[in-house]
């Protein structure tokens, strides 16, 4: 299977580097990709929006042969979800790490902090601390070392969703900062940021206690329960 992995803010396909090995010791074709605009730091991010990173993947998909899984970390999991829109007859699975399924016309997370037309990595402080469990001293600064500007208005676009048929794509949703018993809470108790994830109609749940960024805290577990998913 051709699995394509995306990242998420700040981050290249070299993030997914300590993950793919278990991917790949299971026989599947492993494709991380680095979206537009985070080609290196010095990129130029003037005009690049949602759509871009959307079409940067749908293109690979459209090269490959039959069908894909798509993993998409954080706000690479919109990324996904977007192309499993776009494409439902192509995507066996949609795997969300830490990330969740989007309503039509929500942006990824409009209140990071834009200096002109990019997203810095914003300081620590910026985040909760689930997000940071296990990003110690050492994570974060390899962290920050590698991260790469986010195009502001990848963050800021609203997501467009058309095709109904992307309710029917397996989704397996990873879930680190929360339980999964939270999530589908949230689900029972129709909160409004969870109604898409509520209007599908095969999804599993795996719980990986971790902070946001999986691929660096837990990346051996992350790797397995992959292999898990693909294999569904």
């Amino acid at each position: 299977m051709d699995v394509i992995l995306i990242p998420g803010f700040w981050l290249d396909a070299s993030s997914w580097n300590e993950v793919t090995p278990a991917l790949e010791e299971a026989g599947h074709r492993v494709r991380a990709v680095t979206l537009p605009g985070l080609e290196r730091p010095d990129a130029a991010r003037a005009g690049i929006g949602l759509a871009d990173h959307v079409d940067a993947v749908l293109g690979l998909v459209d090269e490959l042969e039959g069908r894909v899984v798509l993993v998409g970390h954080s706000g690479g999991g919109t990324v996904a979800q977007a192309v499993a829109d776009a494409r439902p007859d192509r995507v066996a699975r949609v795997v969300y790490v830490d990330a969740a399924p989007m309503s039509d016309g929500d942006p990824i997370n409009d209140e990071l902090p834009v200096v002109g037309d990019e997203i810095p990595l914003p300081d620590w402080s910026a985040f909760g601390e689930g997000m940071l469990a296990d990003l110690d001293d050492e994570l974060r600064r390899r962290f920050r070392d590698r991260a790469i500007p986010e195009p502001a208005a990848v963050a800021t676009d609203p997501l467009r969703l058309a095709d109904e048929r992307r309710l029917d794509v397996p989704t397996t949703i990873i879930t680190c900062e929360y339980p999964s018993s939270q999530i589908l809470a949230w689900v029972a108790e129709g909160a409004p940021f969870v109604r898409e994830l509520a209007a599908m109609r095969d999804v599993d749940y795996v719980d990986l206690p971790t902070g946001h960024w999986p691929q660096f805290t837990r990346p051996a577990e992350l790797g397995r329960i992959l292999v898990d998913a693909v294999g569904r």
